[in-house]
């Protein structure tokens, strides 16, 4: 069972976004312009209410690099993103790549394909952390999610899978199956059967009690789960949780690895909000040096605009051609590949990938001296520009984000007390340590005897 699947009656704090907080009507009534109030008003009226995002906090009128501007004109610097954002906003180089391919090229019928589609294909595929990878687009990362269930299933003649309470890998209701956050999951109904999950690595929260030092007793539970079931087809997990910065420690995948191939399941990571450089490599799962059977990445590679994700596999599973694993009508559109294309380019150019360990190494740095006399905080964690900072209370995080929000810093809270910290990988070093010390400062003052 999930921190998020507990039974409480209190709102769900797992993906920890601000609609539903205690502050929301406070903050607005304080912040917000009678014409902005008049536009969310009018959000509210036409889209049907969910939680996470509608009625919205607030309203936008512009976006630029690691900026956003409301529609009253304040200036917010984004460490959110929704996660999608690693080479900021309206990169020259991605609007240009995109500008030239809209026009000549805006759309590909499914039966046809196009130069921007393969040389994506191909630049990610050599890239990947396996042997012999082919890939399949999709629309959004849920989708390429469902792509991988349906593709362990052909290779595997099985349909069970075990994955981690506490992840996210999407809102459809295969996804929400895998998933194991009760915002998504609960009154919702019966969901595919034979999703089985376990304890995710998180050490800072151990459910076996392995305290200061992590024993890796998750990595031997999800064997027993393995060897106990079966008949299991994929051990589905994310390789950094990006909703806390939960970080596995170095042997936790190639424990995985084992035991998925001694008990013939295959091993799927969702790299979706953190691919592309966030955590310091091109993909998460090359710090650990473990090839995965899947990788599912999305949200950054549309480049901060078009919506465009991957599945990854490595060879030996090319073996769909009798069936549809996607068929999806964007499958190959050529404006979000040429975005695509556009990404990879400037994080070689620009050298995010260095950028993204360094900087993320010296805003770790920097917390630990900012944060030292702070009882509040009670973990720093980070794995490149990826973030967390840990307090003590909900309460206390949620008071800490609208204090930052009014100061023009926008951040997500994870698991009801995490500040999770996601820059783009080009944000101006100014702005990252500026970002820091407004962070540290509304701690201090909002925590007891600051």
């Amino acid at each position: 069972m999930s921190r998020a699947e507990n039974g409480s009656s209190s709102p769900d704090r797992s993906e920890g976004d601000v609609n539903l907080g205690r502050r929301r009507a406070e903050w607005q009534a304080a912040q917000l312009d009678a014409e902005t109030r008049a536009l969310l008003d009018e959000d509210a009226r036409w889209f049907l209410h969910q939680s996470l995002s509608t009625p919205c906090l607030n309203a936008l009128q512009g976006a630029q690099g690691a900026w956003l501007t409301d529609t009253a004109g304040r200036r917010i610097l984004d460490f959110h993103g929704n996660s999608l954002h690693q080479v900021g906003y309206g990169h020259p180089t991605v609007l240009q790549a995109m500008r030239q391919t809209l026009e000549t090229l805006p759309f590909s019928p499914r039966r046809y394909t196009n130069r921007p589609a393969v040389d994506l294909a191909r630049r990610l595929c050599q890239a990947a952390p396996m042997d012999g990878a082919r890939l399949l687009f999709a629309p959004g990362g849920t989708s390429a999610i469902g792509m991988a269930l349906k593709l362990a299933r052909l290779a595997t003649g099985r349909h069970k899978t075990i994955s981690m309470w506490d992840a996210f890998h999407g809102a459809s209701l295969d996804a929400i199956s895998i998933g194991g956050e009760a915002v998504f999951r609960q009154g919702i109904g019966p969901l595919l059967p034979g999703c089985e999950h376990a304890p995710p690595c998180d050490p800072g929260h151990c459910v076996f009690g392995c305290g200061g030092h992590c024993a890796l007793r998750c990595a031997d539970y999800v064997e027993y789960m393995l060897r106990q079931e079966g008949d299991v087809a994929a051990v589905v997990v994310e390789t950094i949780r990006c909703t806390d910065v939960q970080i596995p420690p170095p042997d936790y995948y190639r424990r995985l690895r084992q035991a998925c191939d001694r008990h013939g399941a295959l091993l799927i990571v969702d790299e979706i909000p953190i691919a592309l450089g966030r955590t310091g490599h091109l993909f998460a799962i090359e710090r650990y040096g473990v090839a995965p059977d899947m990788l599912v990445i999305g949200k950054g590679l549309g480049g901060g605009s078009m919506p465009l994700a991957a599945l990854l596999a490595r060879d030996g599973l090319n073996l769909g051609p009798h069936t549809a694993l996607g068929h999806y009508t964007h499958e190959k559109n050529p404006v979000a590949c040429a975005a695509g294309l556009a990404v990879l380019d400037v994080i070689e150019q620009e050298d995010l990938l260095a950028r993204s360990r360094h900087l993320g190494d010296q805003a770790l740095t920097r917390l630990r001296v900012l944060c030292a006399d702070l009882p509040a905080v009670k973990d720093l964690r980070g794995a490149g520009l990826l973030i967390g900072i840990e307090l003590d209370h909900p309460d206390l995080a949620e008071d800490v984000l609208y204090d930052c929000l009014s100061a023009g810093l926008s951040f997500k809270v994870g698991q009801g007390q995490v500040l999770v910290l996601a820059p783009p990988l080009n944000v101006d070093e100014a702005d990252l340590w500026w970002a820091l010390e407004r962070v540290a400062m509304a701690v201090r003052q909002r925590s007891v005897g600051g």
